[in-house]
């Protein structure tokens, strides 16, 4: 735990120790059920520390303090949006994956750290992203998901009212970025900042952070697997 201490002042963040014990607990619950569910390949403390804990942390200072409504999309194990959970409680959170046994542990792990207003749903975001309880009725998106930007875009910028972010976690890429141009503009958001995070000897990253600023047409998202297969371009 000390080292989570140690990698938390890194990023200057203060959190104070319960907050610490609760994310050294949901590491160990994450380490416990990857010996029969395949959650995460990282099984080593530290790796698991940097890699999930810290990662899904450092966005944090780009969360506006006026959020109230968060969504994960694509969240696996619960990254990042079990970490931002429990370092601010205030938040709702929505922790959307296609997979139901993954689901299934994130609404018991929820249980298990005695977590209010939080949720695990199991939709395609596709699916989701029609629905008018979910559309367009967030403050923020957040997904480090592995999917191309264009994808990414197309899945998340749905879900974010107005006035409200989707903050991607990606490796530096300009050509990804550039590629995506087109799926912001459409899907209407505006790229409003790139920030570049290094976090101790990993691989430098980017939050790409773009405010919606008008509604996304009723023709978006399309239909399931059609995003991945045909990227915006």
């Amino acid at each position: 735990m000390e080292e989570l201490k140690q990698q938390l002042d890194k990023i200057n963040l203060k959190l104070d120790n319960k907050v610490v014990e609760r994310l050294w607990k949901f590491k160990e619950i994450v380490l416990e059920k990857n010996k029969v569910l395949n959650l995460t390949g990282i099984t080593e403390d530290k790796d698991f520390i940097l890699k999930h804990l810290i990662d899904s942390l450092s966005v944090l200072p780009y969360i506006p303090n006026t959020s109230k409504d968060i969504i994960d999309i694509g969240t696996g194990a619960g990254f990042p949006g079990v970490p931002i959970k429990i370092a601010v409680p205030k938040l709702n959170v929505t922790l959307l994956d296609s997979s139901k046994k993954k689901v299934k542990f994130l609404n018991e792990t929820i249980k298990e750290l005695d977590l209010e207003n939080i949720k695990a749903v199991g939709e395609r975001a596709e699916d989701l992203g029609m629905d008018k309880n979910y559309r367009e009725k967030f403050d923020v998106a957040i997904s480090r998901a592995v999917a191309l930007l264009p994808v990414l875009v197309e899945y998340s910028l749905p879900f974010v009212k107005v006035g409200g972010i989707f903050i991607a976690q990606k490796t530096q890429n300009e050509e990804e970025l550039k590629s995506a141009e087109r799926a912001i503009s459409l899907l209407g958001g505006k790229i409003k900042e790139i920030v570049s995070i290094k976090i101790d000897d990993l691989p430098e990253r980017s939050l790409i952070i773009i405010e919606k600023i008008s509604k996304t047409t009723t023709n978006f998202p399309r239909k399931p697997g059609v995003a991945s297969k045909e990227p915006i371009s």
